[in-house]
């Protein structure tokens, strides 16, 4: 029985908010629990499964370098709700001996005696965000597409944030986010969304977090077992317009603008056309 519960104890600490790969720690949030293939993959990466009071709310895999995510991944589940105030940070990115769990940057540095220095290393503080003009905290996972407050909070880390055109992210982006989502997931039973940022030449933060070029999203839409739908779009993040494309299309052009490989996002059976 001793040697049950070590057991149990050396998974459960395994069982850690910066892991080693999607298939193994939240595949539930990709379709078929397939995640992206390694055509996304940046040169330091961090997988994080985005844990909040001890739950899984979403998948992002982050860009420790450009200080940016790569993509988050999770599902569609609209709902009414306030919007959170409170930002969060991402601590294991500090080291694995750090909480498990999102939290304030309050509560690293007085609780875990951490320094902000610590923390900004290999992630984005709320100070980087600081009087930007015409740019603002872009979420790639948007609170909206989350039916409860716990869900809603969870998209409000850093980790979750790009540096997006401000008429964009008020404009174009939120009429896709708002209205396009709603009229495209009906009919759904389950809709799996990615949404990504391809960097860019240019930074915010005196050069520690860049500014994406595109921000990009697609969805893969279950409506029953004979039926799949997928759909996706790209913006340029400068200019207040978002571009429809199938997700064989989006996938061709993250390729070109990727230049890792071909990029898969989805299990095959998503359609392509």
């Amino acid at each position: 029985l001793l040697l049950l519960q070590v057991l149990v104890s050396c998974l459960w600490l395994g069982h850690s908010e910066v892991v080693k790969s999607f298939e193994t720690s939240c595949p539930q949030f990709f379709f078929r629990e397939t995640p992206p293939n390694e055509g996304l993959e940046p040169q330091n990466p961090a997988w994080i499964c985005q844990r909040y009071k001890n739950q899984y709310y979403f998948a992002t895999l982050y860009d420790r370098k450009m200080r940016i995510p790569v993509y988050s991944a999770y599902i569609y589940q609209p709902g009414p709700g306030k919007r959170p105030k409170t930002w969060l940070v991402e601590p294991q990115l500090i080291g694995p001996a750090y909480p498990k769990t999102m939290e304030k940057e309050w509560t690293l540095l007085n609780r875990y005696n951490v320094s902000l220095e610590q923390i900004s290393q290999s992630q984005a503080i709320l100070h980087d965000y600081k009087n930007l003009t015409g740019l603002n905290r872009g979420h790639l996972n948007p609170n909206g597409h989350h039916d409860d407050y716990s869900s809603r909070i969870a998209t409000f880390t850093l980790t979750n944030i790009v540096p997006q055109d401000e008429k964009l992210n008020g404009g174009a982006w939120n009429n896709y986010e708002q209205q396009t989502m709603i009229r495209r997931t009906q009919g759904c039973k389950t809709t799996y969304v990615i949404v990504g940022a391809v960097p860019g030449n240019n930074y915010i933060a005196k050069g520690r977090v860049n500014k994406p070029s595109y921000i990009w999203s697609a969805a893969c839409c279950v409506v029953d077992n004979n039926y799949i739908k997928a759909w996706a779009v790209i913006a340029e993040n400068d200019e207040n317009q978002v571009q429809l494309l199938s997700l064989g299309e989006l996938e061709d052009t993250l390729t070109e603008l990727y230049g890792r490989g071909q990029v898969s996002l989805f299990d095959s059976d998503c359609p392509r056309e």
